[in-house]
């Protein structure tokens, strides 16, 4: 017989200069240590992740983006838009570019059958946050405020979606 099965939270800090979008972590997510808590919150455990990896400042934005099952966890996804002064490798020197032509190197994700649960790369669930935060620029005046000129300009070369990252090429 299984155990229960442990909520975690993963955050993608990304902050955004005049060149390009930032994944600030370098190459992959922040995780917390411990599971959510029943007397928590996620969104405590999120602000608790960012401060354990330096991201001191609140969030100019944190939103849930996605979740999956990791093994016998399950991870609520956090997306976290840190505020940056000047060149985000000044303040953040293991930050590591995200860009249209990083997804065009990748390629899509795996495919998978619609009733099937799909198996995303690290790479398509950060993916598919920065295009949550593009649906969220178009859909969401409070979020779409905290997203300063170098953040519309990079996310404006995106479609906004919430989904479709597995369609098939020519599907509706």
């Amino acid at each position: 017989m299984g155990e229960p099965m442990g909520t975690f939270v993963e955050v993608w800090p990304v902050a955004a200069d005049a060149a390009r979008i930032w994944l600030l972590s370098g190459e992959g997510p922040w995780e917390s240590s411990l599971p959510v808590m029943s007397d928590s919150e996620p969104h405590f455990e999120v602000e608790m992740t960012l401060r354990m990896n330096g991201a001191l400042d609140p969030p100019l934005m944190l939103h849930s983006t996605s979740w999956r099952v990791d093994g016998q966890r399950l991870l609520l996804t956090y997306i976290a838009v840190i505020g940056v002064d000047g060149l985000v490798l000044d303040t953040w020197p293991q930050a590591q570019p995200v860009s249209l032509e990083l997804a065009a190197a990748v390629g899509k994700p795996l495919p998978y059958h619609p009733a099937e649960q799909p198996t995303p790369r690290y790479i398509d669930v950060l993916l598919h946050a920065i295009r949550h935060l593009r649906f969220l620029m178009d859909t969401d005046s409070g979020n779409a405020a905290a997203l300063d000129q170098h953040w519309r300009a990079h996310l404006n070369r995106l479609a906004p979606a919430l989904s479709g990252m597995y369609r098939s090429e020519g599907a509706e």
